[in-house]
């Protein structure tokens, strides 16, 4: 593995740790990895040591490059400053991914507390933002206003263009209340944003990894608060792919599966019509039903009202927000999905 340290901004102290792994030779089919962004928290004061080097080696050891930004603080975190420490972080590690084997397009950030409320505004307004964020016991809501003077209510900022987070966070928490994550969670929800969460009923304040030799036996601690780091690496498994068990010439250099789990929930936001689009975006279109005419004939034989006074066009209208794709595999309905996709590509989505 080959390390660096790297001065972003003297003045300021920025500085990026790199924690760079082997690609190819005995690793096979890895040819680039993806990466963590690891933002510690401490109020905008001061870089949490254990919410950085513990959490960047949870994900080394799942494949993952990972970088330690330690951005502005105190008097020189005047927003938008530490935003702007890390895009100059993104555009140093862009700037060396061919060196590196960096996969540019599966950056993900994981951020604590005030850091999480650096990666809450990197998922939401960065420049250059990830493909998905992590973002632990974090500061989203007016609970900013205690820590740093003009930055923004991260909740406010999710839109369509947010990436697809992982929250987590404990329900005692008397730093950063609950509800910073119950009004993000709100937020993601109604932008039609992929997310996780988990918040445990009991448990400090700044738990970072989790274990005892972090935080010790000295405080009540829910004992599947550990589990996050887990969880967290499915996530990003699911929205950035899985690590190939083999990868064959021609199939590409990114030595990752394809995502199970896209930046949005269903497609109903997207230009074209498909089969993750929900059924009431698609039976709304008129061109849709045409084009679909005899494989919905198929699908008529397969969903059954649930009552005899129910028509088809009635069952559609109850599960007009299920996608689908969902539906046609749920019922098992013998048509070709690729097909039906195929089709409905081919139909603006209005």
């Amino acid at each position: 593995m080959k390390t660096e340290h790297i001065v972003l901004d003297e003045k300021m102290n920025v500085t990026l740790d790199a924690y760079i792994q082997g690609t190819a030779g005995e690793y096979r089919s890895i040819t680039k990895r993806p990466a963590v962004i690891v933002i510690p928290g401490g109020g905008y004061m001061f870089c949490s040591d254990r919410e950085a080097d513990p959490v960047a080696f949870a994900y080394l050891s799942a494949g993952y490059d990972t970088f330690i930004l330690r951005y502005s603080l105190n008097e020189d975190a005047v927003w938008p400053k530490p935003l702007q420490d890390y895009e100059m972080a993104y555009s140093y590690i862009s700037e060396h991914a061919q060196e590196w084997n960096v996969n540019m397009d599966k950056i993900a950030v994981c951020g604590f507390s005030a850091g999480g409320h650096l990666a809450g505004a990197v998922a939401t307004l960065a420049e250059h933002k990830p493909q998905a964020a992590i973002l632990g016991y974090p500061v989203l809501a007016e609970t900013v206003d205690e820590i740093l003077k003009d930055a923004p209510y991260i909740y406010q900022k999710v839109d369509k263009d947010t990436a697809p987070c992982f929250l987590f966070g404990s329900r005692s928490d008397s730093v950063v209340h609950v509800n910073n994550l119950i009004k993000m969670q709100q937020a993601l929800a109604d932008n039609n944003i992929t997310f996780e969460a988990h918040i445990y009923p009991f448990g400090p304040h700044g738990f970072s990894v989790g274990n005892d030799a972090i935080q010790g036996k000295g405080m009540a601690f829910c004992e599947r608060i550990p589990h996050w780091v887990e969880d967290s690496i499915g996530f990003l498994q699911d929205v950035l792919g899985k690590f190939k068990s083999d990868q064959k010439p021609g199939e590409g250099n990114t030595g990752l599966e394809e995502p199970v789990c896209k930046q949005h929930v269903d497609d109903d936001g997207e230009a074209w019509l498909s089969v993750d689009c929900t059924i009431g975006r698609i039976f709304g279109n008129p061109k849709a039903v045409e084009k679909l005419d005899k494989h919905i004939k198929v699908m008529k034989e397969y969903v059954v009202p649930f009552s005899p006074e129910m028509s088809f066009d009635d069952m559609m209208d109850i599960m007009r927000m299920t996608k689908l794709k969902d539906l046609l595999m749920e019922r098992q309905i013998p048509v070709d999905i690729k097909e039906i996709n195929e089709i409905l590509n081919t139909i603006p989505n209005i």
